[in-house]
């Protein structure tokens, strides 16, 4: 146990934060996202696993994360197919997460998700049983003080 850092951040996980670059991104998803298959081809190759709710792990990853204020969209949140202008549940609840920086996350469609999720630095499989529940992270920089 380490202090101030959340306990849902295990040794895994933070090697992959502190690994990841500026732009690099993390994809944390849903219990239905095919995390596996999607995850070979990541940089990582393999997923994550974090034992929370997508919410929760959104918030404990961004405990650590600065998000990317160079380029538009640092977050991004996958669309509910037949109805794209729905904001599902989780992503609902996770938009006070984003707010103090002034970032409203961006949806993609579902399978321009899925590619997206291909081309992160990793994939952090959660335990969520909510629908929709899936977020792209972008990482930006820890500016000198």
């Amino acid at each position: 146990m380490l202090k101030g850092i959340d306990p849902l951040l295990g040794p895994d996980l933070l090697k992959t934060l502190a690994d990841m670059g500026h732009g690099d991104e993390i994809s944390i998803v849903d219990a239905n996202f095919p995390a596996a298959s999607v995850a070979r081809e990541t940089v990582l190759g393999r997923p994550l696993r974090i034992d929370c709710d997508a919410v929760r792990a959104v918030r404990a990853v961004l405990s650590l994360l600065p998000l990317d204020d160079f380029e538009p969209d640092p977050v991004l949140t996958m669309q509910v197919v037949g109805d794209p202008e729905q904001v599902p549940e989780a992503v609902r609840e996770a938009l006070p997460l984003f707010e103090p920086e002034g970032i409203r996350p961006a949806a993609l469609e579902r399978f321009d998700f899925y590619a997206r999720s291909k081309r992160s630095f990793a994939i952090l499989a959660t335990v969520e049983t909510r629908i929709y529940a899936n977020f792209i992270l972008r990482k930006g920089i820890v500016a000198p003080k």
